[in-house]
């Protein structure tokens, strides 16, 4: 396998606010408020009380995805166990 071909693997796929939305509810999370075009959500993971910001957009940029899996303190594994 070539290093492009290997490197486009470690890319996570694109997905709506509502499938992260959906995932993020189904690990224990809750919408608290939405200010605009953002909506936040909290639930407690490893006994923290975290709050995860995701914006509602069709399609949410890679980099921001990360920033999600970050706040909710979650690995890409781990977030797919939660997507139907």
């Amino acid at each position: 396998m070539s290093q492009l071909n290997a490197y486009l693997l470690l890319i996570p796929k694109l997905f709506s606010s509502r499938i992260i939305l959906a995932a993020l509810k189904r690990a224990g999370f809750a919408v608290v408020s939405q200010k605009g075009s953002h909506i936040k959500l909290r639930g407690v993971r490893n006994g923290r009380l975290l709050t995860v910001i995701v914006p509602n957009h069709s399609e949410v940029a890679r980099g921001t995805f990360g920033s999600i899996l970050r706040q909710a303190d979650m690995t890409q594994k781990e977030f797919e166990s939660f997507v139907r």
